[in-house]
C-alpha cells in the first residue's frame, strides 16, 4: 500500500466498512468474492488496512482505531493514546496553544494536542505517512487544528509555536536503534531543535542513557499499566529534575538525589518497583516511601516489614526463601498443591518459562504461588510469595 487515495473515495471507505472485523482466516473468502465487483488492488488495500486497525485497537481505542488509517511502521511505532495524552496535558498546563510537531508519523500525538485545544502543525517527510497524519485529523474531525506538512523537519521553521515537540524514529533496517545519535533526526539536532523554543518535549527510548541527558533537561520515564513505554526530554520545565510517571493516574515520583538504600535481611514483604522507577533510578525514593532496604546492592527489589500502600511498586508477601535448588522447589510446589506457577526474575541467568516447565511439569493444584529468581546478599535465591492487594 504506497497511496491512501483509493480509500479515501466513496468507494474505498465503502470496501473499510465491508471488511472491518474480518478474521485472518476469512481473508481468502472475502478477498474473492469483493474481488468480484471491486479493483483487486483496492481489496488489497482495504484488507490490509482492516488488519491495521485492528492492531491499533490496543493503542488508540476501538472507536478511534477504527476511523483511522495506519501504515504499518505507524502502528508500531505511534504512542499509546493515554501517554499521548498526558504529555499533551502538561504542555496544556504550561500555557501551551501552538506546537510543532516535528515527526508526526500518522499523527497520534498531533490528535491528543489537538483534543487538549493545541494549535498543531505536524510535519513529516515521508508522503504516506503524511497523508495518513491527515486523513486522520480529517477523520477525527480535527482538521481545524491540524495543519500537517510533508517536509524534512530539519528545514522546518518553528520560530512562531510556544513548543516543540520531536518523535525521532529509533527503528531502522536492523531493529531498534539504542543509540541517540543514530536516531533519525539524532538527539544533538533535536535538543538543538528545543533550545530555540519556550518549552519543548523530545520522546527518547526509555533505556537512554542517563549520561546523555542534556544539562537542561528534565527527564522523565513514563509507564502506562505497569509497561514503561517511553523517556521524555522536557525543556522550559524543571533542568536536571528525573520523574517516574505511572498511567493511569497520573502518579509522578520526583527525585530528590537519594544516596542508594541499605542492603538488609529479606523481611516479610517484597516490593518490586514500577519500572519507571527502575528506569529513572528512583528505587532509593520508593525505598524511603516504604521504610525499606534492597535484598542485594546490584537488585531493584526492595523489602520491608511493613505493608505499605504505594503506587510505585507491587508488594509481595514472602513465605519462603530457599537457596535456588529446581528439586527443593518442585517438591515444595507440589506438597502445598500449587497449580499455578508466576516466575519473576531479577540478577539470575534462568529463563522462567525453564523452570515453569521444570518445577510444575504437570499443573494440578488449586494454589498459586509467586518464585522470584534473584540474588539476596550475592547469593542466588528463590524467594516465594504471593501479591498482596491493597487498596
Amino acid at each position: 500500500m504506497n497511496d491512501l487515495a483509493p480509500l479515501l473515495t466513496p468507494e474505498g471507505r465503502a470496501l473499510l466498512d465491508e471488511v472491518r472485523g474480518t478474521a485472518p482466516a476469512d481473508e481468502l473468502a472475502v478477498a474473492t468474492r469483493l474481488r468480484r465487483g471491486h479493483p483487486a488492488e483496492l481489496v488489497s488495500a482495504a484488507l490490509g488496512q482492516a488488519r491495521l486497525r485492528q492492531r491499533a485497537v490496543a493503542k488508540f481505542g476501538a472507536e478511534d482505531a477504527e476511523r483511522m488509517f495506519f501504515t504499518p511502521n505507524g502502528v508500531e511505532q505511534s504512542t499509546r493514546a493515554s501517554v499521548a495524552a498526558y504529555r499533551a496535558e502538561r504542555l496544556r498546563a504550561l500555557g501551551v496553544t501552538s506546537v510543532a510537531d516535528l515527526c508526526c508519523g500518522i499523527g497520534g500525538d498531533a490528535i491528543a494536542l489537538a483534543r487538549a485545544g493545541i494549535r498543531v502543525l505536524a510535519v513529516d517527510r515521508d508522503p504516506l505517512t503524511a497523508a495518513a497524519a491527515r486523513a486522520n485529523a480529517d477523520a477525527l474531525g480535527l482538521a481545524g487544528l491540524i495543519d500537517v506538512r510533508e517536509a524534512d523537519v530539519t528545514e522546518v521553521d518553528t520560530a512562531s509555536y510556544d513548543a516543540v515537540f520531536v518523535d525521532p524514529a529509533r527503528r531502522g533496517g536492523r531493529g531498534r536503534i539504542f543509540d541517540p545519535e543514530a536516531y533519525s533526526p539524532p538527539l544533538s539536532w533535536a535538543v538543538r531543535a528545543a533550545l530555540k523554543a519556550p518549552h519543548a518535549a523530545l520522546k527518547v527510548a526509555p533505556g537512554i542513557p542517563h549520561e546523555a541527558v542534556p544539562a537542561e533537561a528534565e527527564a522523565e520515564w513514563i509507564s502506562d499499566g505497569g509497561d514503561v513505554k517511553e523517556a521524555v526530554l522536557w525543556f522550559g520545565t524543571a533542568p536536571g529534575a528525573v520523574r517516574a510517571t505511572l498511567l493511569p493516574g497520573p502518579r509522578s515520583l520526583l527525585g530528590r538525589g537519594l544516596p542508594d538504600p541499605e542492603v538488609r535481611s529479606v523481611g516479610r514483604y517484597l516490593y518490586e518497583p514500577d519500572g519507571a522507577v527502575i528506569r529513572a533510578h528512583l528505587v532509593a525514593e520508593a525505598a524511603e516511601e516504604l521504610d525499606g532496604g534492597l535484598i542485594d546492592p546490584t537488585i531493584a527489589y526492595v523489602t520491608a516489614d511493613a505493608l505499605h500502600a504505594t503506587p510505585y511498586a507491587t508488594a509481595y508477601e514472602i513465605t519462603d526463601q530457599l537457596p535456588f535448588n529446581v528439586k527443593k522447589l518442585k517438591a515444595l510446589l507440589r506438597e502445598r498443591e500449587v497449580g499455578i506457577l508466576t516466575v519473576k526474575k531479577r540478577g539470575s541467568a534462568v529463563e522462567p518459562e525453564e523452570l515453569r516447565r521444570k518445577a510444575l511439569p504437570k499443573p494440578q493444584g488449586r494454589h498459586s504461588v509467586t518464585v522470584f529468581l534473584t540474588r539476596v546478599a550475592g547469593a542466588p535465591t528463590m524467594l516465594l510469595g504471593r501479591p498482596v492487594g491493597l487498596t
